[in-house]
């Protein structure tokens, strides 16, 4: 007879914290594109790339970042196998480490609103030192007022939005710097 969690009695260790990420080993973590939420100047393409810098102020060489969102008209992607690359469906996930210069790039697409919201992409950053992952948000700078109405950036001060905001090049591409830490520390959420 199975025994349930209850009649194991009361719990006797507590919670292993975080471990920190690295060294990176490509097992499980690299596979052919996956950077590439889209295929490269596909229509309606974009490059979402900007450098992870420290605390210090110092480019990040092996940080790992992950991207999530939704696609141009707000919808969830349901195309199976995020780690799949077929040139053709839009999985919305996507994994980029970092250069030596510690430079991250993405080919993506703009997300729409998700039921009327402003507009953004689910991050997820690894690095060395950190004891777990940090999650935040890169929102696009446009349209306005979703961004004014947003729940999150509203209840951010001036400077603390702007971490979380992408910038539009001429090209349409977009440009977001994170940073783990110091005067220009990028918002985190809690998760």
């Amino acid at each position: 007879m199975a025994r349930s969690a209850r009649d194991l009695g009361p719990k006797t260790h507590e919670a292993t914290g975080g471990q920190t990420v690295g060294p990176f080993f490509a097992f499980g973590l690299d596979y052919e594109k996956k950077h590439q939420v889209v295929f490269p100047h596909s229509p309606g393409s974009v490059v979402l790339g900007g450098t992870v810098f420290d605390g210090a102020g110092n480019p990040i060489p092996d940080a790992v970042i992950e991207i999530w969102s939704a696609d141009e008209n707000g919808r969830i992607p349901r195309a199976h196998g995020a780690f799949h690359r077929d040139d053709h469906s839009f999985t919305g996930f996507g994994r980029a480490a970092t250069t030596d210069v510690g430079r991250y790039e993405f080919w993506t697409r703009n997300p729409g609103p998700i039921d009327g919201g402003a507009p953004f992409y689910s991050v997820i950053v690894f690095a060395r030192g950190l004891p777990d992952k940090l999650v935040t948000r890169i929102y696009l700078p446009e349209p306005e007022e979703l961004l004014a109405a947003d729940p999150l950036l509203s209840s951010l001060e001036e400077d603390e939005r702007a971490t979380l905001i992408a910038t539009r090049l001429p090209d349409g591409n977009l440009h977001h710097d994170i940073h783990l830490q110091g005067e220009k520390e990028t918002v985190f959420l809690a998760f």
